[in-house]
This record gives C-alpha cells, sequence and structure tokens, in this order.
C-alpha cells in the first residue's frame, strides 16, 4: 500500500535510513520462509511508487506502466519531499530484494508482489489512513496530502486505483490459486484517473466539499495508462471501481474525521 508512516528516527536503530532497514525487513522474512521448509509461496506488498514508466532521462513516460517498469532512483521531482522520496527509494529498492529470491536454485521460496494503487475505501481504523487522506485531499484542502497526489501524478503519469477489499481479495487470490507456479511481479490497481479526472468527480458528486483552489486542480488530461492486464490474465476480478473507491473514501474520511470535510 502507500504511505504507510515508518519510523525516521534512524539515529537509534542499527539502521542508516529508512531504505537500509526496509531492505534487511523483507530479507529477513525471506530468509524466515526458507528456514521454515514449510512456507512455499511469499507474497509482498509492494506499491506502485516503484512502478514509475517515466524514462531513464526523466523526459516523458513509456507507452504503458506495467511490471517491467521500475522507477528511475536517481531523478528529482517537483512535488516530491524527503518522506515521499524516500518512501519511493525504500519500495523500490525492497521489491527488488524479495523478487531477487525467485532467482535462488532449487526453487526454496516462490515469491509474488503486489505492487498496490492508492488505496482507498473504508478502514477499520480509528484515523483516515495516509492513503485516503491522499485520495480526497482535493476536498480537505491539506496541501501536504495534495502535493503527494500532484507527485503520483508527475511519478506515474496518472493516479492508479485500488479499493482496499480488492487489494485484500488480490492478496487472498494469490494464495490460494493452485496453479503450479505464480512468481513475479503483479501490478494492483483497478483503475488509473489523473489529478483532474478526480477533480471533475468530485466537482460534479462534492462541489459543496472541494476546497483546493481552482489554479491548482489543473493537471493533464490524460497522462500514462497503467497495465493491470496481467493479474486480470490469471483470473483475478477487480470489484470496485473509481466511483466506488472515491465515493468510499469520502464516507470514510467524513466518518471519521467529520469536522475535517465540513
Amino acid at each position: 500500500m502507500l504511505l504507510l508512516p515508518y519510523n525516521t528516527n534512524t539515529q537509534s536503530s542499527k539502521y542508516k535510513d529508512t531504505c537500509e532497514a526496509a531492505i534487511a525487513g523483507v530479507k529477513s522474512i525471506a530468509d524466515c520462509c526458507i528456514r521454515s521448509e514449510t512456507v512455499k509461496r511469499l507474497i509482498y506488498t509492494a506499491s506502485v511508487m516503484s512502478a514509475s514508466p517515466l524514462k531513464e532521462d526523466g523526459i516523458g513516460y513509456k507507452s504503458a506502466m506495467d511490471e517491467s517498469c521500475w522507477t528511475p532512483l536517481n531523478l528529482s521531482y517537483t512535488f516530491s519531499n524527503e518522506f515521499t522520496m524516500a518512501y519511493t527509494i525504500s519500495k523500490t529498492l525492497a521489491e527488488q530484494e524479495v523478487l531477487s529470491y525467485n532467482e535462488i536454485e532449487n526453487g526454496k521460496l516462490e515469491v509474488v508482489s503486489l505492487a498496490c494503487g492508492l488505496v482507498g475505501g473504508d478502514t477499520l481504523l480509528s484515523y483516515v489512513p495516509a492513503s485516503v487522506a491522499v485520495a480526497i485531499s482535493q476536498l480537505t484542502g491539506n496541501l501536504s496530502y495534495y502535493n503527494t497526489l500532484r507527485f503520483l501524478q508527475e511519478l506515474l503519469g496518472s493516479i492508479p486505483l485500488v479499493h482496499i477489499d480488492d487489494v485484500c481479495e488480490a492478496h487472498i487470490f494469490c494464495m490460494e490459486i493452485k496453479q503450479q507456479s505464480l512468481r513475479g511481479r503483479f501490478l494492483c490497481a483497478a483503475v488509473d484517473p489523473t489529478i483532474q479526472e478526480m477533480a471533475k468527480y468530485y466537482q460534479q458528486n462534492y462541489p459543496q466539499l472541494l476546497k483546493i483552489s481552482e489554479e491548482l486542480l489543473g493537471g493533464p488530461d490524460r497522462g500514462c495508462n497503467c497495465d493491470n492486464g496481467k493479474l486480470r490474465g490469471m483470473g483475478f476480478e477487480y470489484k470496485y471501481d473509481m466511483k466506488k473507491i472515491l465515493n468510499d473514501s469520502v464516507d470514510s474520511g467524513n466518518r471519521l474525521e467529520a469536522l475535517l470535510l465540513n
């Protein structure tokens, strides 16, 4: 998922930064799976922030965003900050590390990574998850979260969205599928609107809540498409479209932080 909180106090840790800690974490988990001699398939929750279709020189996008795309880590971005860059780099390198276990001889562990889009929908938490806060930032007027939304658009060429229920179902699907091998990487996003398309939806359905000023709502009419065909080709079906993802996110925000949306 996107934007899970992490501990930035690395000075008290044996790791020099978040990236080193993330890589060590996935290695520890994968090694434990191998030592168990009972775990055959490891499913890693990754992020589409590791799958940018930007060209290596940062000028333009590839024809589509798919499982072959890896985020260039040598570029600077207009709407990035220390948090989003640390998250992006750590998720990219950690996913590459865990997928490398598929290369171990004798097939000791089968690794599947699900690179999930911006996760929306309702929550069991007592607070609004950061990913949902980003998804509804055009309504709340929170510029920090909105700049993260703009960073996603800049990084990915669109805003890949997925409902939390579909994320859960995708993990279950990858656990239960009976075919002999499912190793590798799968994008997990149901739709890929642009910021402008999201803004238009909110303007049509929640005009009284829209708080981002008109000059900040600009963006491309269409960016780079997210190709989710690989997971669909395995037989997985998404149940939630953009309307349901955004509506449930707004309902969640209203339920947990009503004053935020009034």
